[in-house]
């Protein structure tokens, strides 16, 4: 081999080196803001999540209600049901709902 192919050879490896490493950087870059994005679903996931499950608790104590009214017919029901009212004023609307509806 001559100088001159010694040369091309070493600036031929040399750019090699630095094409790799300017992949590499792109694919850390890429990586990064996978991760990131990655990590905002999440934060969406667990909201949306958080609003299901406090929907379905509101869910929950309404059957809860419903059961007691259609299993229990005694005088003391409906003290449980005004109490439940003013621990949790949305209700009055939803059972005074129910009660029109049942009417009709």
């Amino acid at each position: 081999m001559t100088g001159m192919e010694v040369f091309a050879f070493c600036a031929l490896v040399l750019l090699l080196i630095c094409a790799m490493g300017m992949g590499l950087d792109a694919y850390k870059r890429r990586m990064d803001l996978r991760e990131k994005e990655l990590e905002l679903l999440a934060a969406r996931t667990a909201e949306k999540a958080a609003q299901y499950a406090a929907g379905a608790e509101r869910l929950e104590q309404r059957v809860r209600v419903l059961e007691r009214i259609a299993t229990d017919r005694a005088a003391s029901l409906a003290d449980e049901i005004g109490r439940a009212v003013e621990q949790n004023p949305a209700l009055a609307g939803q059972i005074e709902a129910l009660r029109e509806a049942r009417a009709s």
